[in-house]
């Protein structure tokens, strides 16, 4: 009885070594995992900074890019005030050299006349 007692506890702990080695193994593994996943996250985070730097890059381009639009469309507003100040000078001077060729023009014939 005790010898059956034994082999059942020598059975147990042949059983018991390998269920050890088994989780031992999947330990290992799962280490091994660990160990993976950190290298992944480290990859991740320098990643994630990366894009991040990249994004606050753009956003200063753009920030910068609206500025000078802005400063471009009050300048262009600027030179139309400018342009149309000018055609309308234009316009008064043909009008005055008009009127002045017309009075030379009845002078010289009034000349022409006498």
């Amino acid at each position: 009885m005790v010898e059956a007692d034994l082999e059942r506890a020598e059975e147990r702990a042949e059983a018991g070594e390998g269920k050890i080695v088994e989780l031992e193994e999947e330990l290992r593994v799962v280490g091994n995992n660990l160990k993976s996943l950190e290298v992944s996250e480290e990859k991740a985070m320098a990643s994630r900074d990366s894009v991040e730097d990249k994004i606050h890059q753009m956003n200063d381009k753009l920030n910068n890019a609206e500025a000078r639009a802005e400063f471009a469309e009050r300048s262009v507003q600027k030179l139309q005030k400018e342009v149309d100040r000018l055609e309308d000078e234009l316009m008064n001077e043909r009008s005055k050299n008009k009127m002045l060729q017309e009075e030379m023009e009845a002078t010289l014939h009034d000349i022409q006349n006498m």
